[in-house]
């Protein structure tokens, strides 16, 4: 039998490229041209029109859908059936635009810092190291933190920066880990060593089916605005604009389901709620 080549072994493992059809559908379906080149100012522009257009939802959970870590279903949730989702599939459907778009992307475990400092469960999160043509960076892109950095962050950089979402620092960490931070305080602990969409499976499981998982405890879809930001909760539909936050209640499922609609494009048969645990 022949055996096969180093050159071979690393085309079976190189991600896919989603192709051209599927990468403009993605880009309509963030509002953004087809860029020319895949360069920083185009990485950070990609990143921001993703944050005002595809909500942070947590939904599936909820509704009972199953969540398969694969290219085509985290596209065809994203893309064609005009849903957001959590850090998984939001940041593993913006690799695939990234590498279609012809930028090298890494996809990095972190663990998120909970109350008092304690680091969540490995493969807590997952967030993408970029590469660009212009040779500037790497960056750290994340679509799938929620209330985060509306930019990419220098990812070598270790002094303060400054994003209209607060002032960010990534800190070194030991056994060679980064901690990124915001106005201070941990967010999460970055694992610097590359992972494939399957070393994920375990976190994913455990967010959609843990008792303990604040996924499983609460529902909750939220979109960066131009000014702001808008955030579904259940019932409860929290709007902030220019630092005002206004609240509202709805009180009954017509009015919930009209609010996905307008806010964050979702037509949805039915509303979500929370599953009682049997734990």
């Amino acid at each position: 039998m022949e055996t096969p080549s180093p050159q071979a072994d690393e085309r079976e493992q190189r991600p896919s490229v989603p192709s051209a059809e599927t990468v403009d559908a993605y880009l309509r379906r963030i509002g953004a041209a087809r860029p020319e080149r895949p360069d920083a100012a185009t990485l950070r522009e990609l990143q921001l029109r993703h944050l005002l257009t595809v909500p942070f939802e947590n939904l599936s959970i909820h509704l009972g859908e199953n969540l398969v870590l694969e290219e085509k279903p985290l596209l065809d949730k994203v893309v064609r059936a005009g849903r957001g989702g959590f850090c998984y599939e939001l940041n593993g459907a913006f690799a695939a635009l990234l590498r279609g778009l012809g930028f090298r992307v890494t996809l990095l475990q972190a663990r998120v810092f909970g109350p008092g400092g304690r680091l969540g469960i490995p493969y807590d999160h997952m967030t993408l190291r970029v590469e660009t043509a212009d040779g500037t960076g790497p960056w750290l892109a994340d679509v799938g933190f929620g209330d985060h950095s509306h930019h990419p962050l220098a990812l070598e950089e270790r002094g303060e920066q400054h994003d209209p979402a607060g002032t960010f620092r990534i800190a070194q960490a030991p056994d060679g880990d980064l901690d990124v931070l915001r106005d201070g305080k941990p967010q999460f602990r970055l694992d610097r060593r590359p992972r494939e969409l399957a070393d994920f499976e375990a976190g994913a499981w455990y967010h959609r089916t843990s008792p303990a998982s604040h996924f499983t405890q609460s529902l909750v879809c939220s979109r960066l605005t131009e000014d702001g930001r808008v955030t579904l909760s259940g019932r409860k539909l929290v709007t902030t604009v220019d630092g005002s936050r206004e609240e509202r209640t709805f009180a009954d499922d017509a009015e919930v389901l009209a609010a996905y609609r307008h806010h964050f494009g979702l037509s949805l048969d039915r509303v979500p709620e929370v599953r009682p645990s049997h734990d």
